[in-house]
């Protein structure tokens, strides 16, 4: 009997169509899971393909130290808890330890994403689908392919981001179920030197960021309104055959051969992107960006004033973190993309005149009202009217 998974036989859509095949057989023949295998891409591209020294300890034990101080001034200034649900641990790791936790942690929205693609089209010209032979064998190609691309997709980027990432928080997404904050301290050390910054001094930085991140991403109603609209976001994409026809017609198939062909190919996010978007998202971003805005508003505001007070060359330090931020490569912005955060220098700016605009009116008692309750989470209109958030909020009981 014929076997879907043979180029020869009657049942396989790629019959006749020798380079499909040959894909196909490839697919079948990589071996575990898919995420098995973005996990190994993350660590490849984290590490560049070699072994990792250990932390050096010197750097370990102090980023320990820092951080246990950043947890006393972080929590004082905030008057959020940072032990929730047990002891909080602060890990230093390498670039390929930080890449393996993100992709577990970034697993859950992906395949949200993954079960996405495999819907059939919504599209009004979904019914030609039917009829249109090479429609719907672009369709069964996306349906077939979807695991593994997301797979060897998320690997690709995850590690990219692996190569630049500072700590947990290096995109604010809430890390589910953690009381666990990584510093790469491989990268917190390649960014002092490049910028002859007291090492010390950007090691604390960087635990009063990643440690502030973890108070306001860890108040349950918070986590569970931005993983809310980040798995709604991510479920509203669509697939599109004829926009996947288009792509994967303009490609050089000839290196499909391996591995490393595929990730080639599947390393390019406009494979993805271009067959994905859909205009169901747009009702969602605005929720979205303005609680991300509100976030890394309030974030930079708290680390404004205990940088001020801890570190010497606070303005100099500050100005060179923001500045990379906002220099994102190809990897962070298709991640943002995908996860609808398209965090540019404009959305951090829409967060910062928002909370700035409420300490000017109410100080930090008003501030502090921002994370109180589900209630107090601001609207798309109020953050660019911190005044309209001000007025509602007076009215909810605290």
């Amino acid at each position: 009997m014929s076997t879907p998974d043979r180029p020869g036989g009657e049942d396989n859509p790629f019959a006749g169509l020798p380079f499909l095949g040959d894909l196909m057989r490839m697919l079948g023949s990589q071996g575990g899971s898919s995420w098995d295998a973005a996990t190994q891409m993350a660590v490849s591209i984290a590490t560049g393909g070699a072994s990792e020294p250990n932390v050096d300890p010197s750097a370990r034990i102090e980023l320990e130290q820092f951080a246990r101080i950043a947890e006393m001034h972080v929590e004082e200034v905030t008057g959020l808890p940072l032990r929730r649900a047990g002891e909080l641990r602060v890990l230093p790791v390498t670039c390929g330890q930080w890449a393996q936790q993100a992709v577990r942690d970034y697993r859950p929205l992906f395949e949200k994403l993954s079960a996405a693609l495999n819907r059939p089209p919504a599209s009004a010209d979904a019914a030609d689908a039917t009829t249109d032979p090479m429609a719907a064998m672009f369709g069964s190609i996306m349906q077939m392919m979807a695991p593994l691309m997301l797979g060897m997709t998320t690997g690709s980027m995850v590690g990219h981001l692996a190569e630049k990432a500072l700590g947990t928080y290096h995109l604010p997404l809430p890390r589910p179920g953690s009381a666990e904050v990584q510093l790469v301290a491989p990268n917190i050390d390649a960014f002092a030197g490049e910028w002859s910054i007291q090492p010390q001094e950007l090691r604390m930085w960087v635990c009063l960021s990643e440690l502030t991140h973890h108070a306001v991403l860890s108040v349950p109603h918070v986590q569970s309104r931005l993983t809310d609209l980040l798995e709604r976001y991510v479920a509203g994409f669509r697939a599109d055959p004829a926009a996947l026809e288009q792509a994967l017609g303009g490609l050089d198939i000839s290196s499909m051969s391996d591995l490393e062909g595929m990730r080639s190919l599947f390393g390019d996010p406009t494979v993805l992107l271009g067959v994905i978007r859909s205009p169901e998202q747009q009702a969602l971003l605005p929720s979205l960006e303005a609680l991300v805005a509100a976030i890394v508003g309030y974030v930079d505001h708290v680390i404004d004033q205990l940088a001020h007070r801890l570190l010497g060359s606070a303005g100099r330090l500050t100005e060179a973190l923001r500045r990379r931020r906002v220099e994102a490569g190809d990897a962070d912005r298709f991640v943002e993309r995908m996860l609808g955060l398209e965090l540019t220098q404009a959305a951090y700016d829409r967060g910062s005149t928002f909370v700035a605009g409420v300490v000017e009116r109410a100080g930090a008692e008003g501030l502090a009202r921002l994370w109180e309750q589900p209630e107090t989470l601001p609207t798309p209109a109020e953050i660019v009217a911190p005044g309209l958030w001000l007025a509602r909020v007076e009215f909810i009981s605290p």
